[in-house]
């Protein structure tokens, strides 16, 4: 008679491991004698293991050995198939290409399946012992830049509450891991919006046939738009992402401006998405054969260099930012959730069209904020005339309205799509701090995202003085020459990859 063999014994044969190796395992910085939440403390994924899930096998979503953003640990998968759902029915990507696969394994690398693993299986691919070599390396002038979705959320990993805003608490914390400059990523948020605003009035007086017009900030959202929709590539904005625009400028301007070799910089980049992985690595974003971006180090990956470094984010006094590529205005500061970005552009794109001031309406502008699925509204300009626009997050939506757009044609002229639900405060780099970083967690970071924009001193992209001094010193002017060399990018059809044509 055959005998039956246990969930434990099939998956000792699944993934070539022992049984002993199938026990709850610790992952990030490791067990500590002081299990707080400080500098010397647990993470929350730390105590995800196989444990007492119960035998329910479900399978899991296939992710390549070269995957540059996720990994998965064979030994803590329990095959729930969790993964599986998040990338089915959350982001729309497995179960939406033909089998047997073609030519890779198709992935947007947004990192959703790393929120919903219940035993930590599935994480981000840890960059963090290449950032500490470079820092150690005196050869190398090593600057980081932080996104503004961070500042909302690596306070989670430290005890804090979801939405404790600890900006000035993570610069402190970066001088203190060795970087030789902390700038912000809102600075370069401002930037994208300058050069986008410029673009979207273009498209709308000149270049029509390029509408509706689609930001591009989202390389999760990119690369899906480049598998399954390669038909609206051309309407991709050809903005860089704030990353990607803080990092040529990091390696252009500011490397002239210190004198320092460009070759001897190295850009780090703290993002709350896994894509941004992804991203760096895209051929598209060098100059002169040299990467815009070098490392991407997620929320969480942060929390953990930093544990491993007994450095509490509980005990920092604020600091500020390195000045140059530090001033950031409300407008850049709301990039981090969905809506944001359309909010900042209109913004500028009513000054651009008007050379006026935006009405006070447009500055808490309630129709592109919340979590609804898909958010529509319409800006009116002056002279100009009325903007159609449509906010889209969680791909699961962004598919039916893509579908409709091909089938009907799109009644929007501008439309903002992000990968993650709830956009970057959502993404799958941010803090384990709540099961499925729920919804009530991204209300609660989207709600600080917005506090830091009423703060801010300015609230549009085109007051920022750092702004007008490097176009000024530097860009000319949105769209020049020089702006479209270093600022704009292009993009891949990869949808003959997983289809046949």
């Amino acid at each position: 008679m055959a005998r039956e063999i246990s969930r434990r014994d099939f998956l000792k044969v699944l993934s070539g491991t022992s049984v002993l190796g199938m026990g709850v395992a610790v992952t990030g910085c490791g067990r500590s004698d002081k299990p707080t939440m400080g500098g010397e403390g647990w993470l929350p994924e730390q105590y995800k293991g196989t444990g007492s899930y119960p035998a329910q096998v479900k399978g899991r979503v296939a992710i390549a050995p070269d995957n540059p953003s996720i990994v998965r640990d064979d030994e803590k998968c329990i095959l729930c198939g969790r993964c599986i759902e998040a990338c089915e029915n959350v982001m729309t990507v497995h179960g939406h290409y033909p089998l047997p696969l073609k030519d890779e394994i198709a992935c947007v690398h947004c990192g959703q399946c790393t929120l919903w693993c219940p035993t930590g299986a599935i994480a981000e691919r840890s960059e963090i012992d290449k950032v500490r070599q470079a820092i150690r390396d005196e050869s190398k002038y090593v600057v980081v830049q932080t996104a503004p979705a961070t500042k909302v959320s690596l306070g989670e990993a430290f005890g804090m509450k979801p939405g404790a805003v600890i900006g000035g608490q993570q610069v402190a914390a970066l001088r203190r891991l060795g970087f030789d400059a902390v700038y912000d990523t809102c600075f370069s948020a401002d930037l994208t919006i300058m050069e986008e605003a410029a673009e979207v009035l273009q498209r709308l007086t000149v270049k029509k046939q390029e509408l509706p017009h689609f930001t591009s900030c989202c390389p999760g959202w990119v690369k899906f738009c480049e598998y399954f929709y390669p038909d609206f590539i051309g309407h991709l904005s050809t903005c860089k992402s704030p990353q990607g625009m803080l990092g040529a400028t990091i390696k252009s301007y500011l490397a002239a401006k210190k004198g320092i070799d460009p070759a001897n910089v190295v850009s780090v980049a703290i993002m709350p998405c896994t894509a941004k992985k992804f991203e760096a690595g895209r051929e598209e974003l060098s100059h002169a054969e040299m990467a815009d971006v070098d490392v991407v180090l997620t929320t969480r990956e942060l929390a953990r260099f930093l544990k491993q470094e007994h450095i509490d984010l509980n005990v920092l006094e604020p600091e500020d930012y390195d000045s140059l590529l530090g001033e950031s205005s409300g407008a850049g500061r709301i990039f981090g959730t969905t809506g944001g970005v359309t909010e900042a552009a209109v913004r500028t794109l009513y000054y651009n069209a008007t050379q006026q001031a935006p009405p006070a309406a447009l500055l808490s502008w309630q129709p592109v904020r919340g979590l609804k699925a898909v958010k529509e509204a319409r800006a009116d300009v002056p002279g100009f005339g009325s903007v159609s626009i449509a906010v889209c997050h969680g791909l699961a939506n962004v598919r039916p309205l893509l579908e409709d757009i091909r089938k009907h044609g799109s009644r929007w002229q501008f439309i903002e799509v992000m990968a993650c639900p709830g956009g970057c405060i959502g993404g799958g780099g941010q803090p384990l701090s709540a099961p499925d970083n729920s919804a009530a967690v991204r209300e609660k970071r989207i709600a600080a995202i917005y506090t830091g924009d009423t703060s801010a001193r300015k609230h549009t992209s085109h007051e920022n003085s750092e702004i007008k001094q490097i176009y000024e010193e530097f860009y000319g002017r949105p769209l020049s020459e020089r702006a479209e060399k270093l600022l704009h990018t292009s993009f891949t059809d990869r949808s003959g990859r997983i289809f046949d044509k």
